[in-house]
């Protein structure tokens, strides 16, 4: 394939940051990157393969001329750009909540539902970051028996908030460390020492809007309208990495928990990392900056015919967001669905 113009919208953010840094290790034939930002950003540098790269202002006909755009500027730009550049001929791969459930925009993880990808009309959504290693995790196990309940409760690092939200947990670190009053912008309440079972806002029904994404993009990616899905979401106060504790009830009968390792670890995106008598298990310490999605803890439920817990770890800034997106481009280039259908 001739070689590609990319772009990186909200390339001075936590995740434009991170995708420039995955672009540089990916197997995309791009002859140009392209940071785009808000115009206050206009004339800054970032560094691409050891080189500074000028930021240039997003904004209608800054697209001209690009083929793949990796958008992780929010959902407000999302929404205000994402269709000028389609315009503009540049397929988009999305990272905000923009067009996730749109029924038009597909909402793709390439090792869970990669074929949906070429349905795309120059807009791809990519899912919310617990989402993604949610379903990489089940997807194997989906395939050979049929999940129809998950139950999960996730432990989210401050980074899924952004670069300010990561200022905001060392600078209270350092405050509390230094006997100082702590200073809480980011979140309702403090988060260092603490945790918030309390991910964007509440709904009419109880549940969060992080919570309900949980629910509504399984459904979507699976294809799968009656999958059951209970989630809880909580800010933990770590830098990176989400974790999940994640319980699911299958329609047949599950295999021994080696046969299960076994179809975990030969899974595309996942590495087991499950021996806990010698207190071997996933640990956001151990799986930042891969991007893999890491499972541990497996063990049977014993409450219910066919049920199983699991532990499951990722890099949100990477399988979670940056890393997903570059492997959709990966994917229609590989495919040769930059056109769609």
């Amino acid at each position: 394939m001739e070689k590609l113009s990319v772009a990186v919208v909200g390339a001075m953010g936590a995740v434009g940051t991170q995708m420039l840094a995955t672009l540089e290790k990916s197997t995309l034939p791009y002859t140009e990157v392209i940071p785009l930002d808000a115009s206050k950003n206009k004339g800054k540098t970032v560094l691409f393969k050891g080189e500074p790269l000028v930021v240039k202002t997003a904004e209608k006909r800054a697209f001209r001329g690009i083929d793949i755009a990796l958008f992780s500027a929010g959902e407000g730009a999302s929404l205000a750009l994402a269709p000028i550049a389609v315009e503009e001929g540049t397929v988009v791969i999305d990272n905000s909540n923009a067009f996730r459930m749109e029924p038009w925009v597909p909402l793709v993880v390439p090792e869970v539902n990669p074929e949906a990808a070429q349905q795309h009309k120059g807009l791809i959504a990519n899912p919310n970051c617990s989402t993604i290693q949610m379903l990489v995790a089940l997807k194997p196990l989906h395939d050979r028996f049929k999940i129809k309940r998950i139950v999960v409760s996730t432990y989210q690092a401050v980074s899924g908030s952004g670069l300010p939200a990561i200022e905001e947990l060392n600078n209270q670190i350092t405050a509390y460390t230094g006997g100082q009053k702590i200073p809480v912008n980011i979140y309702p309440h403090q988060i260092a020492l603490n945790v918030l079972p309390h991910i964007d806002s509440f709904l009419d029904n109880g549940y969060t809007k992080e919570e309900m994404k949980m629910l509504n993009e399984t459904r979507k990616i699976l294809g799968d309208p009656d999958i059951m899905v209970a989630p809880t979401a909580a800010r933990v106060p770590v830098l990176r990495c989400h974790s999940e504790a994640i319980n699911i009830e299958t329609e047949k009968p599950l295999p021994d928990i080696s046969t299960i390792r076994a179809i975990l670890d030969q899974a595309p995106g996942v590495k087991v990392m499950d021996n806990p008598a010698n207190n071997v298990y996933p640990m956001p310490i151990y799986c930042q900056d891969t991007g893999k999605t890491f499972v541990g803890r497996i063990r049977k439920d014993f409450t219910v015919g066919n049920g199983l817990n699991m532990w499951v770890v990722a890099d949100n800034l990477l399988k979670g967001a940056a890393l997903n997106a570059v492997q959709i481009a990966e994917l229609l280039v590989e495919k040769n669905w930059l056109k769609g259908v």
